[in-house]
């Protein structure tokens, strides 16, 4: 009799240690503030709501609880993901002059244009 395996559920791909996350200066300064706005802001005003709800008694039936809890764990989630993004960033400025690059390379926020086979821009 063969035996049942668990249900995988789907792999998520997460920014981890070993891969690089490119990203412009003004991308990473975007994932910084939101990390500082959730930490700083959101996150206390949701555990202050959710430590009023549990003072009021019932957990099984208290929405206001029950929402906060879910959503703490939604932005304690979107706080990690941000935290492993911002520690794998590799900051490329496309604004920044590379030598001798100019003509003969593509980089990272290049605009390129090109020739087709009939000689067209």
């Amino acid at each position: 009799m063969r035996t049942k395996r668990p249900l995988r559920g789907p792999v998520r791909e997460e920014a981890g240690p070993t891969l690089k996350n490119y990203i412009t200066p003004a991308g990473l300064q975007r994932l910084k503030d939101e990390q500082v706005f959730l930490l700083s802001r959101e996150r206390p005003a949701v555990v202050e709501v959710v430590a009023w709800a549990a003072s009021n008694g019932d957990r099984s039936e208290n929405a206001d609880y029950l929402y906060g809890k879910r959503r703490l764990g939604q932005i304690d989630s979107r706080i990690r993901f941000l935290t492993k993004r911002i520690d794998a960033a590799v900051v490329v400025d496309p604004a920044a002059p590379r030598s001798g690059s100019a003509a003969t390379r593509v980089f990272f926020g290049a605009t390129v244009t090109y020739k087709d086979a009939a000689g067209l821009e």
